[in-house]
């Protein structure tokens, strides 16, 4: 079964063809992260019209490059949400026309979901049940997941994700859009002890997640001038320091309540270098497995809404073509 993936989210337009729900046919690309830029963060407006520009082209170099014709593809897929509203609809339409056009299926994906079956991408091996712990500029929880799409969130954020705390303490060192990469590699040569910054770790039994008092201690601390003293490495470095512990204490609450010895990480911020390491070693602490998909799955693609779509349908699961986008589209359940 050959699935045609569309994803348009946020501020990269993506086309994948997967077949068998697992083999990458073709993956491609168009991040617009050099126009935001400018702006220190995304521009919804120009993120839609930037999506119109690219899909069909998009579209076109992805059956160039898989060697696909129309006729053998089965499914069309598409992220229905959470996202920009009107990212989500360029895509929507997009797929509705090929789905109508070609008479084929239309499953509609949550973007949350897709990324944690990026790990089935390159992870054959992966046997339920598992943890998934999702930290992207959007959303930070940690579900539980015992078959395909049956899910129990554990915890979710409580007020500003970890991937919004990055992007917000870089404006606030003036460091650049997006945050994430950029203070990633400037703690790759600073001293995460030396500044210590709060960490929020709420009830002793919650497995959820608050990085606000953290983005606003940064903030007051900045206009103190308190940082004059350090280097922007070693101010980095402590700041993210203090993102990863609890999501990494977090995540192993949640292997000791449930004992579940698998954990996937997925999302943006799954890039970070300082998280893998210390859930690497967290691992080798408790003897549990990690996985995390390779930098270009973690970040918004279309392979893993093409794959989530191929399991979907696979358990019956199929859109009308007048499904609506869901731009505030929440939880696992969707």
């Amino acid at each position: 079964m050959i699935c045609l993936g569309i994803e348009t989210s946020c501020d990269e337009t993506s086309v994948a063809f997967v077949e068998d729900a697992v083999k990458i046919k073709a993956n491609l690309i168009s991040s617009q992260v050099e126009i935001h830029s400018e702006y220190g963060g995304v521009v919804p407006e120009i993120a839609s019209r930037k999506h119109l520009e690219n899909i069909n082209i998009l579209i076109d170099q992805a059956l160039q490059q898989s060697a696909i014709s129309w006729n053998q593809v089965n499914l069309i897929s598409v992220t229905k949400g959470p996202g920009l509203v009107g990212a989500l609809l360029v895509g929507a339409a997009a797929a509705k026309s090929l789905a109508a056009a070609l008479n084929l299926p239309l499953v509609g994906v949550n973007h949350l979901v897709a990324h944690v079956y990026a790990n089935f991408l390159e992870h054959s091996e992966l046997e339920f049940p598992f943890i998934a712990l999702v930290v992207s500029g959007g959303h930070t929880c940690l579900v539980k997941m015992r078959e395909h799409f049956s899910w129990e969130t554990l915890g979710t954020t409580r007020d500003d994700a970890a991937g919004e705390a990055f992007d917000k303490v870089a404006r606030i060192l003036s460091l650049g859009y997006p945050g994430g990469p950029i203070i990633d590699k400037l703690a790759a040569k600073g001293d995460p002890k030396k500044i210590r910054f709060p960490r929020s770790y709420l009830e002793s039994n919650s497995l959820d997640f608050s990085f606000s008092g953290l983005k606003t201690a940064v903030m007051n601390a900045q206009k103190r001038g308190e940082f004059k003293n350090f280097s922007i490495e070693d101010t980095a470095a402590s700041f993210q320091e203090a993102v990863v512990d609890p999501l990494v204490e977090k995540t192993k609450r949640a292997i000791s309540n449930t004992g579940i010895k698998q954990v996937l990480l997925a999302g943006g911020v799954a890039c970070n270098t300082r998280l893998r390491e210390k859930l690497k070693q967290a691992s080798q602490e408790l003897n549990f497995s990690l996985y995390y998909p390779s930098p270009k799955f973690c970040t918004d693609n279309a392979a893993m809404i093409a794959c989530a779509a191929s399991f979907l349908y696979q358990k019956g699961v199929q859109e009308e073509l007048t499904m609506d986008v869901i731009p505030q589209l929440e939880g696992f359940l969707s």
